[in-house]
Order: C-alpha cells, then structure tokens, then sequence
C-alpha cells in the first residue's frame, strides 16, 4: 500500500484510516503511530528494576545464542547483563515515570518578556519500529507567563522523553506539552532535527537525511515569531 506521510498519521488518529490496514514494513519506514502518549501496558512496572535486568538477560542471551555466538567467550560472556543494565538503567529510563525530573520554576524577577530560546539539546533515543538509534539536536523556546524555567531542566526533559522507544513525531508532542503543562502557557515552541540509523544503517541506508518536526503554540502561531525563533536556530 502506498501512503502519504503528511497525512497518515492524521488519517489513523481520525479513524477514517487504520493502522492494521499496513503491513510492518509500512509501518516501521512511515514513522506511523497511534497515540501522543508512549504505548505501555497497564502492568508495565508489575516487576522490579532487577526482574526485568534478568529477564532481558535471559532473552538477550537467547538472541546471542540463536545468531550463533559462543557466549563462553570471555569478551561475550557479560553482554546480556551488560544489555539489560542498559535497557533499564539508561537508554530506556524514560518509560519509568519515577524518573521524570522535578522542573524547578522560579518568578520572573528580571521581568523578561522576550523569547528565552535554548537550542542545540543533544539528546540519543531509540526508533521504536527497529530499536537502532535517533541521533538529534532539540532547540526549545517559551514566553515567561510570570515563571521561568531551570535551564538544564530543559535538557533533562528532553532526555526524559527521548530516553525511551520513540517516534520523532511523538517525542515532539510530548516536549511540547509537557513545557505547556510546566509553565502554564501555550507560549512554547519545540524543533527537533535529527538522524535515524534505520535510514542511515539499513534500509535506503541515506547517510546523509535527517528529520526535521516542529511544535508551535500560542504566540509562536504567529509567523513573525515564529520567524524569529528559526533565526535563531539558522534554519
């Protein structure tokens, strides 16, 4: 089935369109998804930290196995354990919402009222159709409503949203509301550009790509503001 990008996933969320009517190739090179919130069962965090390193380790280990390496060599041997570490402890930390970072808001003493932009966020998540790396830079912007943020807690929100399974779209979204919820304005404005190795690696393998999505509320809805703020980024 051949699709338009620019339109599917507004197609899926309308119902005018499922998703089960593409198959997983068309999935998993489209970008598609289903929801704002990070898909999670209801049971997601039923077992400890430590079961889940286990179970990862077990079924790595499988996976080692089944491709055929001797995991009694001395340089495999701790790769499952060190996999499931990994998994839970930090390229995945995002989906525990234990660990999302308390946002600092402090008033807006200076009375600053002019666009506070931090860009060039550095962030590393993984693509949720091929679990093989999103390399990216995220630039932020907001107009203070009387409070204003903690500059690295910016930065820690992003890495809290791309430390998980991810569609870019999504990561997108999510940074954006959660900035809206944060600073109680619709003032907030969100740009990720970024580099997916399931291009890159495999697949069309295209080096040389890279995504660009956007997130704009309130003032930023403006064009002159908007404007504005890409200045900054140079885009």
């Amino acid at each position: 089935m051949k699709i338009e990008q620019s339109c599917v996933n507004e197609m899926i969320s309308s119902g005018s369109i499922r998703i089960t009517e593409f198959d997983h190739d068309e999935i998993g090179d489209n970008h598609l998804f289903t929801s704002i919130e990070t898909p999670m069962r209801k049971d997601a965090f039923a077992l400890s930290d430590h079961e889940k390193k286990q179970r990862i380790a077990h079924y790595f280990s499988e996976i080692m196995h089944t491709l055929g390496l001797d995991l009694s060599d001395d340089s495999l041997r701790g790769t499952p354990e060190r996999v499931a570490k990994m998994y839970i402890d930090e390229i995945f930390s995002g989906l525990d919402p234990k660990n999302k970072p308390k946002v600092a808001l402090f008033d807006n003493k200076y009375k600053y009222k002019q666009m506070l932009v931090e860009k060039d966020i550095t962030f590393y998540s993984n693509c949720e159709h091929h679990f093989v790396p999103i390399i990216g830079k995220a630039h932020l912007a907001y107009f203070s409503k009387g409070k204003v943020i903690g500059l690295s807690k910016l930065n820690r929100l992003v890495q809290y949203y791309a430390q998980r399974p991810q569609v870019q779209e999504r990561l997108t979204v999510q940074i954006g509301e959660e900035l809206k919820s944060c600073l109680g304005t619709e003032d907030v404005a969100v740009v990720i550009d970024a580099k997916h190795l399931c291009v890159s690696a495999r697949g069309i393998k295209d080096n040389d790509s890279a995504t660009v999505t956007s997130y704009y509320g309130g003032r930023f809805l403006n064009e002159s503001t908007k404007r504005e703020f890409l200045d900054y980024l140079k885009f």
